[in-house]
């Protein structure tokens, strides 16, 4: 059975950083890519970052491009996001997932076909 748990988010004041974590259970990372999603208040989801599964190449959206960095530990089967300079636009749920063709044809949330519960981020002073 597929699983994915995040967790590490919190409130953070603005320039400040986060680690979020996704332990991934059911499968294995070195066939599935692992993206990172989130939604804020009132807005459609957004994918952030992906780490594919094969190669472990990695993929980011323009709006996080040299603040967030992902990365995995294959031996924990866990994906990690780092957040830095944090801004208040970027609080939301973020939710990490799964999918067969996900980080292969995009990040756009219909390529995931399994779900974390998420975790919130809050930045605000």
């Amino acid at each position: 059975q597929v699983q994915l748990v995040e967790s590490g988010g919190g409130l953070v004041q603005p320039g400040g950083s986060l680690r979020l974590s996704c332990a991934a259970s059911g499968f294995n990372l070195d066939y599935s890519a692992i993206g990172w999603f989130r939604q804020a208040p009132g807005k459609g989801r957004e994918g952030l970052s992906c780490i594919s599964g094969s190669d472990g190449n990695t993929h980011y959206a323009d709006s996080v491009k040299g603040r967030f960095t992902i990365s995995r530990d294959k031996a924990k089967n866990t994906v990690y996001l780092q957040m830095n300079s944090l801004k208040s636009e970027d609080t939301a749920v973020y939710h990490c997932a799964t999918g067969l063709n996900l980080c292969i044809y995009g990040l756009g949330p219909s390529f995931a076909d399994h779900w974390g519960q998420g975790t919130q981020v809050t930045v605000s002073s």
